[in-house]
Protein backbone atom coordinates (compact mmCIF):
# COMPACT_ATOMS: atom_id res chain seq x y z
CA UNK A 1 0.00 0.00 0.00
CA UNK A 2 2.63 2.54 -1.11
CA UNK A 3 1.39 6.44 -0.08
CA UNK A 4 4.89 7.91 -0.22
CA UNK A 5 4.26 9.57 3.27
CA UNK A 6 6.86 11.18 5.64
CA UNK A 7 5.50 9.30 8.80
CA UNK A 8 6.79 5.87 7.56
CA UNK A 9 8.32 3.10 9.72
CA UNK A 10 9.27 -0.87 8.56
CA UNK A 11 10.04 -3.73 11.00
CA UNK A 12 12.11 -6.76 9.46
CA UNK A 13 9.66 -9.87 10.45
CA UNK A 14 10.96 -12.94 12.72
CA UNK A 15 13.18 -15.36 10.74
CA UNK A 16 10.43 -18.12 10.32
CA UNK A 17 8.20 -15.50 8.84
CA UNK A 18 10.83 -13.99 5.94
CA UNK A 19 9.49 -16.56 3.03
CA UNK A 20 6.20 -15.30 3.55
CA UNK A 21 5.99 -11.77 5.10
CA UNK A 22 8.43 -8.58 3.26
CA UNK A 23 8.19 -6.60 6.39
CA UNK A 24 5.54 -5.28 8.71
CA UNK A 25 5.14 -1.22 8.59
CA UNK A 26 3.29 1.63 10.08
CA UNK A 27 2.10 4.71 8.60
CA UNK A 28 0.46 7.76 9.86
CA UNK A 29 -1.20 10.34 7.80
CA UNK A 30 -2.10 13.92 9.03
CA UNK A 31 -2.78 16.82 7.59
CA UNK A 32 -2.26 15.96 3.88
CA UNK A 33 -5.49 16.00 2.95
CA UNK A 34 -8.84 13.84 2.69
CA UNK A 35 -8.28 11.69 -0.46
CA UNK A 36 -4.73 9.72 -0.64
CA UNK A 37 -3.84 7.54 -3.83
CA UNK A 38 -2.57 4.04 -3.35
CA UNK A 39 0.41 3.62 -6.07
CA UNK A 40 0.52 0.13 -7.31
CA UNK A 41 3.92 -2.19 -6.74
CA UNK A 42 4.76 -5.74 -6.18
CA UNK A 43 3.58 -6.68 -3.14
CA UNK A 44 0.23 -8.20 -1.58
CA UNK A 45 -0.72 -6.18 1.81
CA UNK A 46 -2.80 -7.04 5.17
CA UNK A 47 -3.66 -3.75 6.14
CA UNK A 48 -5.31 -2.30 9.81
CA UNK A 49 -6.35 0.90 9.99
CA UNK A 50 -6.85 3.22 13.20
CA UNK A 51 -9.11 6.23 12.14
CA UNK A 52 -11.25 6.52 8.93
CA UNK A 53 -10.93 5.35 5.50
CA UNK A 54 -13.10 4.73 2.57
CA UNK A 55 -13.77 4.12 -0.65
CA UNK A 56 -16.65 4.95 -2.98
CA UNK A 57 -17.56 7.01 0.07
CA UNK A 58 -18.29 3.44 1.72
CA UNK A 59 -15.81 2.99 5.14
CA UNK A 60 -13.65 -0.22 4.63
CA UNK A 61 -13.30 -2.78 7.57
CA UNK A 62 -9.85 -3.51 9.31
CA UNK A 63 -8.56 -5.53 8.09
CA UNK A 64 -9.02 -5.73 4.43
CA UNK A 65 -6.50 -7.08 1.93
CA UNK A 66 -4.89 -5.05 -0.84
CA UNK A 67 -3.80 -6.86 -3.71
CA UNK A 68 -2.00 -6.31 -6.33
CA UNK A 69 -2.89 -3.07 -8.31
CA UNK A 70 -3.21 -2.50 -12.29
CA UNK A 71 -3.95 1.18 -11.34
CA UNK A 72 -4.05 3.47 -8.54
CA UNK A 73 -6.63 3.42 -6.01
CA UNK A 74 -8.07 6.33 -4.52
CA UNK A 75 -9.00 6.44 -0.87
CA UNK A 76 -10.42 9.21 1.20
CA UNK A 77 -10.07 9.54 5.44
CA UNK A 78 -11.97 12.51 7.39
CA UNK A 79 -9.18 12.70 10.01
CA UNK A 80 -5.81 11.47 11.55
CA UNK A 81 -5.23 7.61 10.29
CA UNK A 82 -2.98 5.38 11.42
CA UNK A 83 -1.82 1.93 8.91
CA UNK A 84 -0.24 -0.88 10.12
CA UNK A 85 0.53 -3.37 7.26
CA UNK A 86 1.62 -6.39 6.41
CA UNK A 87 3.73 -6.39 3.68
CA UNK A 88 3.60 -10.03 1.63
CA UNK A 89 4.50 -11.37 -1.30
CA UNK A 90 2.03 -12.15 -3.77
CA UNK A 91 2.86 -15.98 -4.19
CA UNK A 92 2.66 -16.29 -0.50
CA UNK A 93 -0.24 -13.93 1.04
CA UNK A 94 -3.16 -16.26 0.41
CA UNK A 95 -1.33 -19.31 2.09
CA UNK A 96 -0.65 -17.19 4.80
CA UNK A 97 -4.26 -16.38 5.12
CA UNK A 98 -5.53 -19.69 4.39
CA UNK A 99 -7.63 -17.64 1.52
CA UNK A 100 -8.13 -18.80 -1.92
CA UNK A 101 -6.42 -16.57 -4.20
CA UNK A 102 -7.88 -14.33 -6.72
CA UNK A 103 -6.86 -11.04 -8.73
CA UNK A 104 -8.98 -8.66 -6.82
CA UNK A 105 -7.30 -5.25 -6.22
CA UNK A 106 -8.22 -4.54 -2.62
CA UNK A 107 -10.94 -7.57 -0.70
CA UNK A 108 -12.96 -7.37 2.13
CA UNK A 109 -12.30 -10.77 3.87
CA UNK A 110 -13.06 -12.27 7.30
CA UNK A 111 -10.17 -14.38 9.25
CA UNK A 112 -9.25 -14.67 12.76
CA UNK A 113 -6.67 -12.09 12.87
CA UNK A 114 -9.51 -9.26 12.83
CA UNK A 115 -9.39 -10.41 16.77
CA UNK A 116 -6.30 -8.03 17.16
CA UNK A 117 -8.04 -4.88 16.11
CA UNK A 118 -9.11 -3.64 19.97
CA UNK A 119 -5.16 -4.77 21.32
CA UNK A 120 -3.88 -3.22 18.08
CA UNK A 121 -6.04 0.51 18.37
CA UNK A 122 -4.65 0.29 22.01
CA UNK A 123 -0.83 0.52 21.11
CA UNK A 124 -1.08 2.89 18.39
CA UNK A 125 -3.29 5.19 20.59
CA UNK A 126 -0.63 5.44 23.00
CA UNK A 127 2.31 5.54 20.80
CA UNK A 128 3.11 1.73 21.00
CA UNK A 129 4.00 0.96 17.50
CA UNK A 130 6.79 -1.76 18.26
CA UNK A 131 4.14 -3.74 20.54
CA UNK A 132 1.17 -3.77 17.79
CA UNK A 133 4.01 -5.00 15.07
CA UNK A 134 4.94 -7.48 18.11
CA UNK A 135 1.26 -8.53 18.30
CA UNK A 136 1.22 -9.37 14.77
CA UNK A 137 4.31 -11.19 14.51
CA UNK A 138 3.06 -13.11 17.46
CA UNK A 139 0.45 -14.35 15.78
CA UNK A 140 1.32 -15.43 12.50
CA UNK A 141 4.34 -16.98 13.95
CA UNK A 142 1.97 -18.91 16.04
CA UNK A 143 -0.30 -19.84 12.90
CA UNK A 144 2.42 -21.70 11.84
CA UNK A 145 1.76 -20.68 7.70
CA UNK A 146 2.00 -23.32 5.34
CA UNK A 147 5.47 -23.39 3.98
CA UNK A 148 6.62 -21.77 0.97
CA UNK A 149 6.54 -24.46 -1.92
CA UNK A 150 10.19 -24.97 -3.18
CA UNK A 151 9.39 -23.78 -6.71
CA UNK A 152 7.53 -20.45 -5.70
CA UNK A 153 10.19 -19.65 -3.27
CA UNK A 154 13.29 -19.99 -6.06
CA UNK A 155 11.24 -18.08 -8.09
CA UNK A 156 10.51 -15.02 -6.05
CA UNK A 157 13.74 -14.74 -4.92
CA UNK A 158 15.25 -14.76 -8.71
CA UNK A 159 12.28 -12.02 -9.10
CA UNK A 160 13.37 -10.22 -6.45
CA UNK A 161 17.05 -10.15 -7.14
CA UNK A 162 16.41 -9.10 -10.64
CA UNK A 163 13.94 -6.40 -9.87
CA UNK A 164 11.26 -7.90 -12.42
CA UNK A 165 14.07 -7.58 -15.24
CA UNK A 166 13.92 -11.34 -15.89
CA UNK A 167 11.97 -13.19 -18.90
CA UNK A 168 9.95 -15.69 -17.30
CA UNK A 169 12.14 -18.55 -19.06
CA UNK A 170 15.24 -17.38 -16.80
CA UNK A 171 13.00 -17.22 -13.77
CA UNK A 172 11.74 -20.90 -14.26
CA UNK A 173 15.14 -21.90 -14.94
CA UNK A 174 16.06 -20.64 -11.53
CA UNK A 175 13.68 -22.37 -9.84
CA UNK A 176 14.73 -25.56 -11.46
CA UNK A 177 10.99 -25.96 -13.08
CA UNK A 178 9.32 -25.89 -16.49
CA UNK A 179 7.50 -22.61 -17.48
CA UNK A 180 4.23 -24.21 -17.33
CA UNK A 181 4.59 -25.64 -14.06
CA UNK A 182 5.98 -22.31 -12.45
CA UNK A 183 3.09 -20.59 -14.13
CA UNK A 184 0.73 -23.13 -13.37
CA UNK A 185 2.12 -22.88 -9.54
CA UNK A 186 2.05 -18.58 -9.31
CA UNK A 187 -1.32 -18.52 -10.89
CA UNK A 188 -2.41 -21.10 -7.81
CA UNK A 189 -0.87 -19.38 -5.46
CA UNK A 190 -0.82 -15.97 -6.34
CA UNK A 191 -4.21 -15.70 -8.95
CA UNK A 192 -1.48 -13.95 -11.15
CA UNK A 193 0.81 -14.63 -13.62
CA UNK A 194 4.97 -14.58 -13.40
CA UNK A 195 4.88 -11.51 -16.36
CA UNK A 196 2.22 -9.72 -13.98
CA UNK A 197 4.02 -9.73 -11.08
CA UNK A 198 7.56 -9.01 -12.65
CA UNK A 199 5.45 -5.68 -14.75
CA UNK A 200 4.52 -4.78 -11.37
CA UNK A 201 8.11 -4.71 -9.92
CA UNK A 202 9.46 -3.65 -12.41
CA UNK A 203 7.27 -0.52 -13.03
CA UNK A 204 7.67 -0.18 -8.72
CA UNK A 205 11.93 0.14 -9.76
CA UNK A 206 10.79 3.31 -12.43
CA UNK A 207 8.29 4.77 -10.07
CA UNK A 208 11.08 4.99 -6.79
CA UNK A 209 13.80 5.73 -9.23
CA UNK A 210 12.03 8.94 -10.01
CA UNK A 211 10.80 9.72 -6.87
CA UNK A 212 14.13 10.40 -5.46
CA UNK A 213 15.71 11.52 -8.78
CA UNK A 214 13.33 13.31 -10.90
CA UNK A 215 15.65 14.52 -13.09
CA UNK A 216 16.99 10.92 -14.45
CA UNK A 217 17.23 10.42 -17.93
CA UNK A 218 14.51 8.48 -18.98
CA UNK A 219 15.88 6.90 -22.24
CA UNK A 220 19.03 5.52 -19.69
CA UNK A 221 16.49 4.32 -16.94
CA UNK A 222 14.11 2.48 -19.54
CA UNK A 223 17.69 0.60 -20.66
CA UNK A 224 19.12 0.06 -16.86
CA UNK A 225 15.40 -1.59 -16.21
CA UNK A 226 15.24 -4.13 -19.05
CA UNK A 227 12.46 -1.97 -21.33
CA UNK A 228 12.70 -1.97 -24.99
CA UNK A 229 12.98 1.20 -24.86
CA UNK A 230 12.21 4.55 -23.60
CA UNK A 231 8.18 4.23 -25.08
CA UNK A 232 8.23 0.87 -23.89
CA UNK A 233 8.69 2.80 -20.30
CA UNK A 234 5.98 5.19 -21.06
CA UNK A 235 3.60 3.11 -21.64
CA UNK A 236 4.27 0.57 -19.18
CA UNK A 237 4.45 3.14 -16.48
CA UNK A 238 1.01 4.92 -17.67
CA UNK A 239 -0.63 1.75 -17.59
CA UNK A 240 -0.08 1.85 -13.79
CA UNK A 241 0.08 5.11 -12.50
CA UNK A 242 -2.30 7.19 -14.68
CA UNK A 243 0.52 9.60 -16.17
CA UNK A 244 3.70 9.30 -17.90
CA UNK A 245 7.24 9.24 -16.12
CA UNK A 246 7.93 12.59 -17.54
CA UNK A 247 4.64 14.07 -15.83
CA UNK A 248 5.38 11.83 -12.70
CA UNK A 249 9.02 13.51 -12.45
CA UNK A 250 7.71 16.93 -12.87
CA UNK A 251 5.51 16.75 -9.72
CA UNK A 252 7.82 15.40 -7.87
CA UNK A 253 10.39 19.03 -9.13
CA UNK A 254 10.57 21.55 -6.72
Amino acid sequence: MTTMHDLHREFAPPEPLRGAIRCFWHTRRADHGPSFEIIPDGYAEIIFYFGSCYLDGKALPSPFLMGLLNQPLHLTTDGVLDVIGIRCYPWTVFDLLGLPPDKDGLRVFEHPVAVLQPALQACVAEGRIEDAVALLADYFSGAQPTAVDPTLFKAGAAMLEARGVMPVSEVAAAAHATVRTLERKFKQSSGHTVKDVSGLMRFEQARNRLWTEPDANLAELAQALGYTDQSHLSREFKRYSGMTPAAFARKRRP
